[in-house]
């Protein structure tokens, strides 16, 4: 029988994972932590528990490592034609639960049902679908080395891929990490974040009987014990990392001390730049929807991809801004399970706390609150609810301008010269994602190739696409993700083969 919730606005309800509440599935099976250490899973709207669940510990990771190691023979074996349809398969049963699954990701983010959390569910359903299609496409090449002598190549899997995940999008990164590792032939232990865990045991239920056993491992904890045991065990060949440049670090010192490969997934503060064209002819209410887009509300700015930093043209500048603030102003906050909802909560009180710090800062230092409320007011028992704000009237040496706030913050910064813009969009340790907005093309098309990210949008702020190529630079990480290309690069090793003939 399903264990149900009350969900946060007291009317709806929640289906909770019906097995996995223990949080580790090793080997096959669903058991509890070895030392019987428990997590707490709270919904951000309504400041309650959901539901407690099982918290790996070191012995739990070695035992889900092991499960991987002994599974990777076999599986590696396998057809990949038969490793992708395995793929097709668990996105199949995702979308027979996909209410099911979204209830229980916005109850658990804070992201809001018809926005976010819906969609996500559709995303990690299409990546899996992706995955599960061009897995076959691990080819090789023959090389003409000369008379006498056959050369070719083929691509290998790793061995056990290590894959911990973040609680701002956790189903669909799931999704991308589990077709990767799997469908080049490397068996997975999954770590999901500890604030947003539910929909992911969900997936690994639905996933438990459908791999060999040990191929598909899932562990719940807290970084700090669970994370760490994955990042540095002897027997994992490949980290697959997504959150904060200050863990990827952590991350990455680990892998080098044993030379295991790493994809690291990391921060942002994805500069926008508004040409004056953009706004002219009809277009500005257009453009405010992509630039709303870009900045991610929808998720609460909880984004490495939100367009954060709004560089408008001073010919444009007051008109594009009015447009972007009647357009924030008209969505409406609230529970994250509400239909009408638009923009849900904040994930926790630290993420709060530390959002409205850098609010308070710029106040404080001189910045102009063009909307939002800084404090924002909220009673006692109220959920982590932002106000989302944009803010004028600062410069681009600004703390707020410079480091990622992962929060609803837009700074907005007007200009006249296109290389102190593109100056200023440059001039950041981060280097994952920018937007352009103009309608000349070989303006949009110049600047993309002078702006430092990993991927740029000219006149749309959409999610990723499956089969585009998306990492960044600098430090905002190695490696890519999302296509067959990445999952080749990142997740197999190329062996060359010469026959004396």
């Amino acid at each position: 029988m399903s264990q149900t919730a009350k969900a946060a606005n007291d009317t709806a309800e929640i289906t909770l994972p019906t097995k996995g509440l223990s949080g580790q599935l090793i080997d096959g099976a669903w058991v509890e932590p070895a030392a019987g250490a428990t997590l707490d899973v709270i919904n951000p709207c309504r400041r309650s528990t959901i539901t407690t669940i099982g918290a790996a510990g070191k012995q739990d990771v070695d035992a889900a490592v092991a499960a991987a190691r002994a599974a990777f023979p076999s599986w590696r074996r396998m057809a990949s034609r038969s490793r992708g349809a395995l793929l097709t398969q668990l996105a199949d049963r995702i979308a027979a639960h996909c209410e099911e699954i979204a209830r229980v990701l916005a109850a658990e983010t804070g992201n809001a049902l018809r926005t976010q959390s819906r969609p996500e569910v559709m995303s990690a359903i299409e990546v899996l679908r992706y995955y599960g299609g061009t897995v076959a496409e691990q080819k090789g090449e023959t090389l003409p080395l000369g008379p006498g002598l056959f050369s070719y190549t083929t691509r290998e899997p790793l061995g056990v891929v290590a894959a911990i995940i973040p609680w701002n999008s956790p189903l669909v990164l799931a999704a991308v990490k589990i077709g990767m590792a799997l469908g080049t032939g490397n068996t997975l232990v999954l770590k999901p974040a500890e604030d947003a865990p539910l929909a992911v045991i969900r997936i690994a239920e639905l996933a438990a009987d459908l791999f060999p056993k040990g191929v598909f491992n899932l562990v719940t904890g807290v970084g700090e014990v669970a994370g760490a045991a994955l990042s540095a065990h002897p027997d994992v060949a490949k980290i697959s990392f997504t959150g904060s440049v200050e863990v990827g670090k952590l991350v990455a010192h680990a892998a080098a001390d044993r030379i295991a490969r790493a994809t690291l997934e990391l921060g942002g503060k994805s500069p926008v730049i508004v040409y004056p064209d953009a706004a002219t002819d009809g277009r500005i209410e257009g453009l405010a929807a992509n630039i709303i887009a870009a900045m991610r509300f929808a998720r609460q700015g909880q984004s490495c991809t939100a367009g954060s930093r709004l560089y408008i043209h001073k010919d444009v500048f007051e008109p594009v801004l009015k447009s972007v603030t009647a357009r924030l102003a008209g969505m409406k906050i609230g529970d994250a399970l509400d239909e009408e909802t638009d923009i849900g909560a904040i994930i926790n009180e630290e993420r709060y706390s530390a959002v409205q710090a850098f609010l308070r800062e710029a106040v404080d230092a001189g910045a102009e609150v063009v909307i939002g409320e800084v404090p924002p007011a909220a009673g006692e028992n109220a959920g982590f609810f932002p106000k989302p704000t944009i803010l004028k009237g600062l410069a681009n040496d600004w703390r707020i301008v410079r480091e990622e706030v992962f929060g609803p913050v837009l700074v907005a910064i007007p200009w006249t010269d296109e290389e102190e813009v593109i100056a200023w969009a440059n001039d950041t340790h981060y280097g994952l994602a920018a937007y352009i907005f103009s309608h000349d093309v070989t303006t949009a098309l110049n600047a993309a190739g002078r702006i430092d990210a990993g991927w740029l949008q000219i006149n749309r702020a959409g999610g990723q696409i499956p089969g585009m190529s998306y990492g960044g630079i600098k430090q905002s990480g190695i490696g890519s993700e999302y296509s067959i290309e990445g999952a080749l690069e990142a997740y197999t090793a190329r062996k060359s083969v010469t026959v004396n003939l």
